[in-house]
């Protein structure tokens, strides 16, 4: 395994201190403080609107249909060559490439949450749409960048503890705009606000929470090194780069089947994840218990297996880690078929969410530690980048949509053995890579670009 590796320049026996002092790195900080920008607006589309809309007295259908304003997520690879070949009008040129687009789409993006505040759901629920779809857009945007600017700016030995604590404010930015805004509003009632209001000023909250996003990219220090531009005209340029990051890509050796890999190596947990929360109510668990667990225990369980993965990372081998990752999360969904059999145990319960909630975040920080080493060329980075995410999104929404007609004719615990089952084709691709030097010809690639 020795020309299969890609580990940090540091020693591979690293102190329990030496692990958390990478944490403290400025730049580091720097991507978990935009971690938690990232974060921030998902609820502001997502659950706290549907909480507003549902006191407004708006139809159950037409808050369904909301969901359909988080497409931009999905779809964010179409525009990402527009971050790589152009710059932000005149803030790219103050702050630099990539901050400049930091900055353009964060006070967008204050402008896009006011805008959606002072929205009625109940007399213009259209208007109330666009401002959704707005934010989502700005806020998948927002993504591409802090991506983009994560891979560049951390050295290799730091992108798997850049993405924990990136994962972990994440989070902690979706709990701000969700329960925290939430918790605000009923603050604000409590007041004697009047009711017509306080949901603008529960925006208006959230808004200024996006101040840690501008704070992190003026504390912030642009990547190293000059991208060249290709030609003048800025459609061209963007044409060009797409299909410059395109053509990289698949003039590297074994292209395809990394791109398989990246499509199957999460699968078995996006594969049991889509049907987790209606097998623990089908069993006979109440939405509160479930909610409960999730949210409280869970999250906590979430956050140490993240910081658990940075620190994975940093000790072992990239190829190493991933076997690591790939079978715990295999593992886990061993705990859902001892559950099935079980039943309602709420201690069993509550040791099975977090055995999944750790388990896959370890397997997420490593995986997508694997992905930002792919993507090598400054050029290219926004755009290969959306582009992997977009692929590992397959896995999850469309070859896991037939996971409730697999599990109605199986039953619960064989179809959670399934789902173990459907771990194998990822560590059989990841068996090949290895074989062929895939993870040696990343790591001098990945040093080469350092060096360079």
């Amino acid at each position: 395994m020795s020309d299969d590796t890609l580990r940090s320049p540091s020693p591979a026996r690293l102190s329990f201190a030496d692990a958390l002092r990478v944490y403290l790195r400025p730049r580091v900080l720097v991507v978990v403080l935009l971690g938690f920008s990232s974060g921030l607006p998902l609820a502001l589309t997502g659950t706290t609107l549907s909480v507003w809309m549902t006191e407004a007295g708006v139809n159950l259908s037409t808050i369904g249909l909301f969901s359909l304003v988080g497409l931009p997520y999905t779809l964010k690879f179409l525009w990402a060559p527009v971050v790589d070949a152009l710059d932000a009008p005149l803030l790219s040129r103050l702050l630099g490439r990539r901050r400049g687009w930091l900055m353009a789409t964060q006070l967008a993006l204050v402008a896009a949450i006011l805008f959606l505040g002072v929205q009625n759901p109940a007399s213009a629920p259209w208007m109330v749409a666009a401002g959704a779809l707005l934010v989502a857009f700005l806020s998948a945007t927002q993504d591409i960048v802090v991506d983009a600017f994560r891979v560049e700016r951390l050295d290799p030995s730091e992108q798997a503890a850049g993405m924990a604590g990136y994962v972990a404010a994440y989070r902690i930015g979706m709990l701000a705009s969700g329960a925290g805004v939430i918790a605000f509003v009923s603050w604000m009632e409590a007041l004697r606000v009047p009711r017509e209001s306080v949901w603008t000023w529960g925006y208006v909250f959230g808004a200024a929470c996006m101040g840690v996003g501008v704070l992190a990219t003026l504390m912030a220090r642009e990547p190293e090194g000059e991208v060249a531009r290709g030609g003048k005209d800025p459609l061209g340029r963007v044409v060009s780069t797409a299909v410059g990051a395109f053509t990289e890509f698949l003039s590297r050796p074994q292209a395809w089947t990394v791109l398989l890999f990246v499509l199957l190596y999460k699968f078995c947990d996006a594969f049991a994840g889509v049907l987790t929360a209606p097998f623990i109510i089908d069993i006979g668990f109440d939405k509160l218990t479930y909610a409960g667990i999730v949210k409280g225990v869970g999250l906590a369980a979430a956050l140490a297996g993240g910081f658990a993965g940075g620190m994975l990372a940093r000790a072992l081998p990239l190829v190493t880690c991933l076997w690591i990752g790939g079978v715990l999360q295999m593992a886990s969904n061993l705990a859902f078929t001892a559950q099935a059999m079980i039943g309602v145990n709420v201690p069993f319960l509550t040791g099975t969410i977090v055995v999944e909630n750790f388990t896959g975040a370890i397997g997420t920080v490593v995986f997508v530690a694997y992905l930002s080493a792919l993507c090598g060329a400054r050029a290219h980075t926004a755009t290969q980048y959306a582009l992997l995410t977009a692929l590992t999104a397959v896995g999850r929404t469309f070859l896991a949509s037939g996971g409730g007609f697999l599990a109605a004719r199986t039953g619960w615990p064989v179809f959670f053995l399934i789902t173990v089952a459907a771990g194998l084709p990822g560590l059989a691709l990841l068996t090949l890579l290895q074989a062929r030097g895939h993870f040696g010809e990343l790591a001098r690639r990945t040093k080469a670009a350092a060096a360079g």
